[in-house]
């Protein structure tokens, strides 16, 4: 004679309902912390753009370039004219005769800022703090590396 296995079936009376849509309950408490920290790795931002490195290393330009386009697209809904605009904005800045230089790239991180704002770019915060950077240091070579920068967006964003 064969015996019969049945399923288990779960007594529900046994549990407490759940109440509102916290955590899980029963779930261990460091899969709930781990969820804060995504949180905050999302509203941290993307990591700063090295300026030392930007200036030395080819390469690291051009993945740069390509993140800040990746977080473009994610992100924004900026338009291509947009960023055309600033590129020409940044171009005449690294013209301008080297004295008045840092000056025209302070008014391009304050015209930047208020692009950012008003259009709601959050993927350009790094290039806003990388311009700070380059203008702290105020070297020739920072701000020709800049605008190359700034020139590999525009063209993968085409």
């Amino acid at each position: 004679m064969a015996t019969e296995v049945q399923p288990e079936t779960r007594n529900r009376t046994a549990s407490a309902p759940r109440e509102g849509r916290g955590a899980r309950e029963g779930a261990p408490k460091e899969s709930a912390a781990r969820g804060d920290a995504r949180a905050e790795r999302r509203t941290e931002g993307p990591p700063e753009i090295d300026l030392d490195k930007l200036i030395n290393d080819s390469l690291y330009l051009d993945n740069q370039a390509h993140a800040v386009v990746s977080r473009m697209r994610d992100l924004d809904s900026g338009t291509k004219s947009q960023l055309r605009r600033l590129y020409n904005a940044v171009r005449r800045a690294c013209r301008a005769p080297e004295n008045e230089r840092q000056h025209q790239f302070v008014m391009l991180r304050a015209r930047l800022a208020y692009t950012i704002a008003r259009h709601s770019l959050r993927s350009l915060d790094t290039l806003e703090r990388l311009l700070l950077q380059v203008t702290r240091k105020n070297d020739p070579r920072g701000y020709e590396r800049f605008r190359d920068l700034f020139e590999a967006i525009v063209a993968y964003n085409e």
